[in-house]
């Protein structure tokens, strides 16, 4: 490490928290690395000052904020020889969990000057935007079509930052037992050379072992190295079934439900039922999101890209 671009969202997580970045900042500039801070406030100024960075020849850029934050920089930086640092200074900081990446920004700072950069490959996600139009985006930590990304669409990102995980959660419950749940159809290939196809009401695809929190182990066999997509496949409209698999990756089990099925594939296509009309309206709906970033709607086709991102972690 060298050169470095600080991109810094100072909407993310608590206020007040610039002397934590100072000193973070300190940290890296005492290990002999030069550096530019950039304050972005939206996450197009995030992508768009990760390209100039890799334009202005840093190796690496620190994402300070969240993993929407994160989620922004790596579009600039996918494909790319420069490598993602992270600050944790958001309020899930799910990515820096996996990672072991201490919450602390001066101790992640120490631990990200003593790194080493691991080359990952990384989800990508083609969906429709809110304008109709067709986009593209990187994740890393998970992608998610039907229940949960609703759940962004109605749910204030305000509330999270004002209230905390534990208020965004209740929440979320509330607005989860009263959704009318909507489904999509899929199609996607398991390895048996024929392609397999199912009604869906979600579709989670995971790429990390451990959400910390009170998730931590949501996928099992989820893993930021793993080639393929790992994905929670919901056939059922049963609450009961949603509760039983959370309840069980909660206490660190795992059962076989009924219409919750684990799958393991290079790609995903999604697409509203030829029932449904495809006339716009919100009934008809069904919304995708990315490492908790409400993106747009369906259709959608989810792949991987291999050797896509370098990310510096724990040595």
């Amino acid at each position: 490490m060298h050169k470095a671009t600080i991109l810094f969202n100072p909407n993310s997580g608590r206020r007040g928290r610039d002397a934590e970045l100072n000193h973070a900042i300190g940290i890296i500039q005492s290990a002999g690395v030069r550096t530019e801070l950039t304050v972005c406030r939206s996450s197009r100024e995030a992508t768009d000052n990760a390209r100039c960075a890799v334009a202005g020849g840093s190796d690496t850029v620190f994402a300070c904020g969240g993993d929407g934050t994160i989620h922004d920089v790596i579009q600039g930086l996918a494909g790319t020889p420069v490598a993602l640092a992270i600050l944790p200074f958001g309020t899930a900081n799910a990515l820096a969990h996996d990672l072991g990446i201490p919450l602390r920004p001066g101790s992640a700072a120490q631990i990200a000057v003593g790194g080493k950069v691991r080359r990952i490959p990384l989800g990508r996600i083609e969906y429709e935007d809110f304008s109709g139009n067709s986009s593209a985006r990187y994740f890393t930590v998970a992608a998610g079509i039907g229940v949960d990304a609703h759940l962004f669409y109605k749910l204030s990102a305000q509330l999270k930052k004002r209230s905390g995980m534990t208020a965004y959660y209740l929440k979320a419950w509330q607005l989860w037992a009263t959704y009318n749940m909507r489904r999509f159809e899929v199609e996607y290939s398991n390895g048996s050379g024929h392609p397999q196809r199912a009604s869906l009401t979600e579709l989670l695809a995971v790429r990390i072992r451990f959400f910390g929190n009170i998730l931590r182990e949501l996928v099992p066999g989820a893993s930021l190295d793993c080639s393929d997509l790992r994905a929670v496949m919901c056939r059922t409209a049963s609450r009961n079934a949603y509760l039983q698999y959370v309840a069980g990756r909660l206490l660190g089990r795992q059962w076989d439900i009924d219409g919750i099925d684990l799958v393991s594939c290079p790609e995903v296509v999604c697409k509203l039922p030829e029932k449904s009309g495809n006339d716009g309206t919100s009934e008809d709906r069904v919304y995708v999101e990315a490492d908790g970033e409400l993106l747009g709607r369906l259709p959608a086709r989810m792949t991987m890209q291999p050797d896509a991102l370098s990310l510096v972690v724990p040595a």
